[in-house]
């Protein structure tokens, strides 16, 4: 929301998780920091929130021995100043998230989680979701299910079929409303839950989450296809 003289009055903080290991690349170092066309992928990512006037703060979550190198080759060498804190990331991704969102501004009225890894991300997606998060408090994107999904049991042995119709994959960013996801984050801390993504827990709050639509071009990389079908969207844009 633009108050009257221009500025921005709501305050928006985006947490870009980076800590993962990426171990279905198959690469000998982290898959944010490999190059998508001569730049890294997590930069790509950043960059999308950098030039945003509505969006005050970026946290970036690291791996502890990969902290320095993420201050040096990706926030110093491409000047991203809305980068106030690199955090350590967790065993999980969640305990990453959780530690990130820790550490967000208590000025933020929302935060974005948003993967390192899915650098194609539009701005008119970004957009929509801070518009929608104003009315909802809570809200994913997905995209709708293009395979059959299938329900089996342990043996391996389909027992469902559920209808395409009520299924929708998910994508980051997800954004809430600051005091919602923390609450949300300390509940599944203190009940050692660990969830599948950051609405899963909002949804254990009772809460609702608005779905809105995404873009099967909002991939996140995890494997080396998934890079080459991302260069090739970035040289079609």
């Amino acid at each position: 929301m633009i108050g009257l003289m221009g500025e921005f009055l709501m305050k928006v903080s985006v947490v870009i998780p980076a800590a993962g290991q990426g171990k279905r690349m198959k690469a000998n170092k982290n898959k944010q920091f490999l190059l998508l066309n001569d730049k890294p992928i997590l930069a790509h990512t950043i960059d999308i929130f950098e030039g945003r006037a509505d969006i005050d703060e970026i946290i970036v979550v690291a791996q502890a021995d990969e902290i320095d190198y993420c201050q040096s080759e990706i926030i110093h060498k491409y000047n991203f100043n809305k980068v106030s804190k690199i955090i350590e990331g967790g065993r999980t991704r969640q305990e990453s998230v959780y530690n990130g969102l820790k550490a967000v501004s208590e000025k933020a009225d929302f935060i974005l989680i948003h993967d390192g890894a899915r650098p194609l991300l539009t701005n008119e997606l970004i957009k929509h979701i801070i518009t929608e998060v104003e009315k909802y408090q809570a809200v994913a994107i997905g995209v709708p299910v293009k395979d059959t999904i299938k329900i089996i049991n342990r043996d391996k042995v389909i027992i469902d079929t559920p209808t395409r119709d009520n299924l929708i994959a998910i994508q980051t960013p997800q954004a809430f409303k600051r005091n919602l996801i923390l609450q949300a984050y300390q509940k599944a801390f203190d009940d050692d839950y660990l969830g599948t993504d950051s609405s899963s827990l909002v949804e254990r709050l009772n809460k609702e989450v608005k779905v809105i639509e995404g873009s099967y071009e909002n991939l996140k990389i995890t494997t080396s296809e998934d890079l080459e079908f991302a260069e090739r969207i970035i040289s079609r844009r």
